[in-house]
């Protein structure tokens, strides 16, 4: 697992606040970020001739002044794309998807509820949207506001293969209900699959491929924009990592964005039939639960049931069984089991370990689709 079992991933939806009263942890945000020095780059030392950091061309050496004209030409090009979604009582951001006015968000900022509120980047204006669908799964939803405005643009989208490692990002969304709010870092690392929680209105999904990144992401950036300094969209701002030793709260610079290229495979099913067809995501086809050993520790899924015709039960494996390694890969809890699936497509050939009356068997499964 790529992220320690001390870290916790936390979703990124505030409570609603009343429009125009900022609440204390708005403030504090704000005082944490002047006092960390974010006024806008300033004057840098010169860099040796190389890229443009982002977009991969050839350029002079690049300077303080340079990298603040791609910033402010970034913001203007992509921000009037990243817009405010109120969800009952919680906020989040999204994404114009294209100019019919299909909005890309995360499923937990949709949660529960069937229609929203939607505000467009610096206007007071809002429009009203309904739910088209939502797959928890991926933690992906699309909404349609009833009615699109004239000049709707549609983000760009990156190819999620380029994102590489040291690239600058600016993440845009709603942090604590400030709308239209851009925050600068890194891709950290690509790759990550990591697991969400149920609390504080999560998923409990298990997402492979996630892009990590520096740039700071707090609640309400969920279902935003993580952007390349080629106004790309390479990935939905989805989770902050928290640790338990600093009291709970945010890791600072670790946090998590959905790949772009997993956005448009689940927005673009959704937006051309409804409803999510082919998740390519493996599933073994059975309901199971984390048992625990003599000594209380998490020591394998039990299979509750198998799904006729499911990979699992093609495979022989039956419920009661406690399987305890998938490849290669040893499981401990769901969750573990959820990870190492991850990290296959349907249709591929792997094998499981299990134990069945006390004795261990390995068998080969061809993985079926969630």
């Amino acid at each position: 697992m790529d992220v320690s079992p001390a870290r916790v991933l936390t979703c990124l939806r505030p409570r609603a606040r009343v429009p125009g009263s900022a609440g204390p942890l708005a403030v504090l945000v704000c005082c944490a970020a002047l006092l960390s020095g974010c006024d806008g780059p300033a004057s840098a030392p010169e860099a040796a001739a190389t890229d443009r950091p982002g977009t991969g061309r050839a350029v002079a050496p690049l300077t303080g002044n340079d990298l603040q004209s791609d910033y402010q030409r970034v913001i203007k090009d992509v921000l009037p794309s990243v817009v405010q979604i109120r969800a009952g009582h919680g906020l989040g951001s999204g994404i114009v998807y294209d100019d019919k006015g299909h909005i890309v968000t995360n499923a937990h900022v949709v949660g529960n509820e069937k229609t929203f509120q939607v505000t467009t980047a610096n206007s007071e204006d809002s429009f009203t949207a309904g739910l088209v669908s939502s797959y928890p799964e991926q933690d992906l939803a699309v909404v349609k506001l009833d009615r699109a405005p004239g000049g709707l643009k549609a983000v760009s989208f990156a190819d999620s293969e380029k994102v590489e490692v040291g690239q600058i990002v600016l993440a845009m969304g709603s942090p604590l209900g400030l709308s239209s709010s851009v925050t600068q870092g890194i891709v950290s690392a690509t790759g990550r699959t990591v697991s969400e929680g149920q609390s504080g209105g999560g998923t409990g999904a298990t997402i492979a491929g996630m892009v990590q990144t520096s740039a700071a992401i707090n609640p309400g950036n969920s279902g935003g924009a993580l952007v390349n300094l080629n106004g790309q969209v390479i990935g939905i701002p989805t989770l902050a990592a928290t640790d338990p030793e600093l009291g709970g709260s945010a890791a600072p610079g670790i946090g998590f964005a959905i790949p772009a290229s997993m956005v448009k495979t689940i927005a673009g099913q959704i937006v051309k039939y409804g409803r999510v067809v082919d998740s390519g995501r493996a599933a073994l086809g059975i309901t199971g639960r984390t048992v625990v050993d003599s000594g209380l520790q998490p020591a394998g899924v039990a299979v509750i049931d198998v799904k006729t015709g499911g990979a699992a039960g093609k495979a022989g494996i039956r419920s009661g069984d406690i399987i305890t390694k998938v490849g290669d890969a040893d499981i401990t809890t769901i969750t573990s089991l959820s990870e190492a699936l991850a990290s296959y497509k349907p249709g591929q050939h792997t094998t499981v370990t299990f134990t069945r009356d006390g004795s261990g068997r390995t068998v080969g499964v061809t993985l079926g689709a969630q």
